[in-house]
């Protein structure tokens, strides 16, 4: 782990993982707080490493510490639960030497109710003989190759606070040295753009970004969905639609592609057109190879829009099916909250 000023998240990151590791490496990256005390409670190995604004640099140099045939990395605001520690602690028990790569179940986003609505995966073990890089200052990856299997363990992030600045400054700083971005960093730098409302630079980075013709086609079709955020937020609806068509040339349909379709004809009081679009949300199969799932999109979203649809349409029996399935997956959602009590009205007896 690479860590600085962690003290109220990282003894339960630790507690969680502990029981299955038999090597904790801490690398502190500049605390000024009781984050090393903490540390020194699970194990001797910590480690300095003054910070020079470069996250893969800082990983590598974690890596580097580790002594154990496989190393496991995580975040102080990652957790495993105690269902997953099972999952591991079996992985552990039956793992051929010969894999060099497992990847997990990232959890980053979940509902009131507890479940996850957003989730991507991640190579998180990996052979330590292996030697393999980490490559970015930020948003870093880990470039693995060889023999890599895909677990159903999963690691939750539960941060209790971020630094939203954090990242758009290491990136402008690199701008400001001259360092030229990689395909990569141009959409990584269009999203940090995006998430503090700098939509004209960000769209300008995102097509910067698809120009190069050489970025992954999650990324690209990711890049799709942002730059029609970014519109929408620029209140120019047009290029928002164009946006999402576009991805559309980088692979079939995504479920979030078709909602947001969906959307775009609902808000025009298209009632049938819409409901195309959010049927094929629910309909559509992701392909297996997609890293990212938000979960939102074919669950709970398209059966409410499709309640809220049919019953424009007054066909009220197949908008209280759709709200009965939104329920099933979002039961406190604020929007179906309502809709209960207004199918409680038109159907006393039900």
């Amino acid at each position: 782990m690479i860590v600085k000023n962690e003290e109220a998240v990282l003894a339960r990151c630790l507690d969680s993982i502990k029981a299955a590791v038999d090597e904790i490496n801490i690398i502190d990256t500049g605390s000024t707080d009781a984050t090393k005390s903490i540390a020194a409670k699970y194990t001797s190995r910590i480690f300095d490493f003054q910070w020079i604004h470069h996250f893969a640099a800082a990983r590598n140099f974690s890596f580097q510490q580790a002594t154990k045939d496989y190393i496991l990395w995580l975040d102080a605001d990652d957790i495993i639960t105690n269902e997953e520690l099972v999952k591991l602690q079996h992985l552990k028990l039956t793992l051929s030497p010969t894999v060099d790569a497992v990847s997990m179940h990232y959890h980053l986003n979940f509902d009131t109710e507890g479940n996850v609505t957003y989730s991507l995966r991640r190579n998180r073990l990996v052979r330590r003989q292996r030697q393999f890089q980490w490559i970015g200052a930020v948003h870093e990856y880990l470039a693995v190759d060889g023999t890599i299997i895909h677990s159903d363990i999963a690691i939750s992030h539960q941060p209790l606070s971020r630094d939203a600045s954090r990242n758009l400054a290491i990136y402008e700083r690199l701008l400001t040295a001259g360092e030229g971005f990689s395909t990569r960093d141009l959409y990584y730098y269009a999203n940090e753009l995006k998430d503090h409302r700098q939509y004209e630079k960000a769209i300008s980075f995102y097509e910067q970004f698809l120009a190069t013709e050489q970025g992954w086609v999650e990324d690209c079709i990711q890049a799709c969905f942002k730059m029609a955020d970014c519109y929408s937020a620029l209140q120019n609806e047009k290029r928002a639609i164009q946006s999402i068509t576009r991805s559309l040339t980088f692979d079939s349909p995504r479920p979030e592609a078709c909602c947001r379709f969906g959307f775009y004809f609902m808000e025009q009081h298209k009632n049938q057109q819409a409901i195309y679009w959010y049927e094929q949300a629910l309909t559509i199969k992701e392909p297996s190879h997609t890293p990212f799932r938000n979960h939102i999109f074919t669950t709970w979203l398209p059966h409410l829009q499709l309640c809220v649809l049919y019953d424009r349409l007054q066909q009220y029996e197949l908008a209280y099916e759709h709200h009965i399935q939104a329920k099933s997956f979002y039961p406190t959602h604020p929007q179906i909250l309502h809709n209960e009590q207004y199918f409680q009205q038109l159907f006393p007896e039900r």
